[in-house]
């Protein structure tokens, strides 16, 4: 029987993509997932479907950028289910420019997003998780943060921030109290995120990438292995991506 089975998971930037693909994967091996985005119609629709397929879902609408959104979450879930046992960082934003363009607008919104909001994420559930005893955390990086490729300065570098918080989590909540913390660094994946890109270099580089990409849904089956372990256990880091990517 899966160990997922009746945890409550809380998955940020649910409304599509990985996130998408995780709450659905999850509820599928009997666990209860609460999915957060600011778009509402796109959670509702996939609360319903998770529904209608046996399984156990709600949603709450999130700014991930917003303290008090995320603990909004937090405190929402608890009153809903009891609980939360493991929370998906899964809320991201990659937006490609040079240098030379000084996109910084695409700048802060990374920052806001990949940086700030793993941040509030993690601050609204480690208390509890701490006063609980056990928790899981999976942040959600890159290979990004192990690779700096083209037009991607800013947010190669908040996925190694994301990487430098993991490791920290791991050495101190993880060693000292129990809290299983892992990381997951996708390659190219096909989630739409080519067309968000505004800088017109940089959407035609990434358009290029999404040609190998893989499927959110493989980065799913991913994120359920590394949560669905025993308590003894914490799978720290997974590098995933396609065959054919070189780095």
């Amino acid at each position: 029987m899966s160990k997922l089975k009746g945890a409550v998971t809380v998955i940020t930037g649910a409304s599509s993509g990985i996130g998408a693909a995780t709450a659905i994967k999850i509820a599928s091996l009997g666990g209860v997932v609460v999915l957060a985005a600011r778009n509402e119609e796109k959670l509702q629709a996939i609360v319903t479907q998770i529904k209608e397929a046996g399984g156990e879902a709600s949603y709450h609408i999130t700014d991930v950028s917003k303290r008090e959104s995320l603990q909004s979450l937090v405190q929402f879930a608890e009153a809903t289910y009891g609980k939360v046992d493991a929370l998906v960082n899964n809320a991201g934003l990659m937006l490609f420019s040079d240098w030379k363009d000084v996109a910084i607008d695409d700048w802060e919104k990374m920052i806001s997003t990949n940086i700030q909001g793993y941040l509030n994420a993690i601050a609204a559930v480690l208390p509890k998780m701490l006063d609980q005893g056990h928790g899981k955390i999976l942040n959600m990086s890159s290979v990004a943060g192990l690779h700096v490729g083209a037009s991607s300065g800013v947010y190669s570098a908040t996925k190694f921030f994301i990487r430098g918080i993991t490791e920290s989590l791991r050495k101190e909540v993880g060693v000292q109290n129990g809290i299983q913390v892992s990381m997951i660094s996708p390659g190219v994946i096909d989630t739409g995120w080519a067309d968000k890109v505004n800088d017109e270099a940089g959407r035609e580089a990434a358009q290029k990438l999404n040609e190998i990409a893989i499927t959110p849904e493989q980065i799913a089956d991913a994120v359920a292995y590394a949560l669905d372990q025993p308590a003894n256990l914490t799978v720290n880091d997974i590098v995933i991506h396609p065959t054919k990517q070189d780095w």
